[in-house]
C-alpha cells in the first residue's frame, strides 16, 4: 500500500483521490448488490421474499413519514385527553 501524504497535497489532487475512493466504494457496492441479486434469482421462494421485502419497505416508509411528517401530540394535550376520558368514565358510572 502506498503512503499518501496529507500535508502538501494540492486541492485538485485531494479531489481526485476523494473521487477515486468514492468510485471504488460504488463499484464494490454494486458488485455486492449484483452478487446478492444472483443469489436471489436462484432461490425458489424469490417471489415470496420479494413480497416480504416490499411489505418491509412500505412499513419502514410509514415509520419515516410518521416520524418526520407529523408533529407529535403535545404532552399536556395527551394528559388533558386522559383527564377528560377519566371524568367521562367516572360520570358514566355514577
Amino acid at each position: 500500500m502506498t503512503d499518501i501524504p496529507h500535508k502538501g497535497t494540492r486541492a485538485d489532487e485531494q479531489v481526485v483521490l476523494l473521487a477515486a475512493g468514492l468510485l471504488d466504494l460504488a463499484v464494490s457496492t454494486v458488485g455486492t448488490a449484483v452478487g446478492a441479486a444472483r443469489l436471489f434469482l436462484r432461490r425458489s421462494d424469490g417471489a415470496e421474499i420479494a413480497k416480504d421485502v416490499h411489505h418491509d419497505l412500505r412499513a419502514r416508509g410509514r415509520i419515516v413519514l410518521d416520524r418526520y411528517a407529523t408533529a407529535p401530540t403535545a404532552h399536556l394535550e395527551v394528559l388533558a385527553q386522559h383527564a377528560v376520558a377519566r371524568r367521562a368514565a367516572s360520570g358514566a358510572d355514577a
